[in-house]
């Protein structure tokens, strides 16, 4: 077994001085540019940025022991620095963030996004299990005074008039503001690692379940659907995120491979907040569909469908189809770039 395993390391390192071998020269060249660039182009800085990012990439994956990723993670923080503090407060940087850094950022913690999921959807089950074993468990959960509003509203006939409730505009601004702490506490939960975050995703899946199931067992399923689904798709997806965000800042210091602790904890709670901040977009425009569209329940169940289907649609291009995308397309120019 030690004969294989030593073997296996030998080739591995074949294989890393290969790769140094065949990028060294373009990597000295970039580091030469980089002290030269003074008032270089800014799209030669950023073309040269993805190449090094998509080296990084590789090497992290291939390599995340060697001293090779070190190298390249300074050398494109050293990239990233100048190209941002060069134009701080351009259109062009702030799209270039949400078009490249923050989908880069998803693909590299698609794995944490996968925990947080798994572990969300093992709360939804446990909340349906619980409210089918227990009806009077979502009492327990959402508590008295809301689930006695709630089957009042059943009772008159306006099951959904909890979102009815006062001027959409404050409604809003209070489910955008709500939605954004559960995030953030969701994420900082992530310094005691998974059991924080997965604490937080447990409950918030917990309640969905138990809630969902309440209907269902009321006979509303279809429309409870409609209404929580609306604004849902992107909320609880947007939670599901935080969560990835919360996984990715415990496992740095509690993994912290070659880096000290305090260095890989930086590194993990640096691309965690990345994570976190596509969630941003996501709360305000499911507290606008919240606070304004959730309280039409006398719209055509077609119309909402379809709100709730492009909703979904956003969800899996731009948190999984878009960031797979980008890094491949990175890798693509790095590879150019090697030819």
């Amino acid at each position: 077994m030690s004969y294989f395993c030593g073997k296996k390391r030998a080739n591995n390192a074949m294989r890393e001085n290969a790769f140094i071998r065949q990028n060294l020269e373009k990597w000295s060249a970039m580091q030469d540019a980089l002290l030269q660039a003074g008032n270089g182009d800014p799209d030669t800085l950023a073309q040269a940025y993805q190449v090094i990012v998509a080296d990084l990439a590789y090497a992290q994956t291939h390599y995340p022991e060697s001293r090779i990723a070190t190298f390249l993670n300074d050398l494109a923080l050293a990239y990233h620095v100048k190209l941002y503090r060069r134009h701080p407060s351009s259109w062009r940087r702030f799209v270039e963030y949400w078009k490249r850094d923050v989908p880069m950022a998803l693909y590299d913690s698609r794995r944490d996004l996968l925990i947080a999921l798994m572990v969300f959807l093992c709360g939804v089950a446990i909340g349906i299990i619980s409210q089918v074993g227990d009806t009077g468990f979502a009492r327990v959960i959402l508590g008295d005074s809301y689930m006695e509003m709630t089957r009042q509203n059943i009772a008159s006939g306006e099951s959904m008039a909890v979102y009815d409730g006062g001027r959409p505009s404050d409604m809003f601004l209070y489910i955008t503001l709500n939605n954004i702490g559960v995030a953030l506490r969701c994420f900082a939960m992530g310094v005691l690692t998974l059991f924080g975050t997965g604490l937080m995703l447990l409950y918030n899946a917990v309640m969905l379940g138990s809630f969902t199931t309440f209907f269902a067992q009321q006979d509303l399923l279809w429309e409870s659907t409609l209404a929580i689904w609306l604004h849902g798709t992107l909320e609880i997806s947007a939670i599901v995120v935080s969560g990835a965000g919360g996984v990715a800042l415990g496992t740095g210091w509690l993994f912290p491979g070659t880096y000290t602790r305090m260095e890989a904890f930086k590194r993990s709670a640096y691309r965690g907040l990345k994570v976190l901040s596509a969630t941003i977009p996501m709360f305000v425009v499911a507290g606008f569909i919240e606070g304004f569209f959730t309280r039409h329940t006398e719209w055509p169940d077609a119309l909402r469908a379809s709100i709730i289907f492009l909703s979904a649609l956003f969800v899996i291009l731009y948190i999984i189809v878009y960031p797979r995308y980008v890094t491949q397309h990175a890798y693509a120019t790095r590879s150019d770039s090697a030819l």
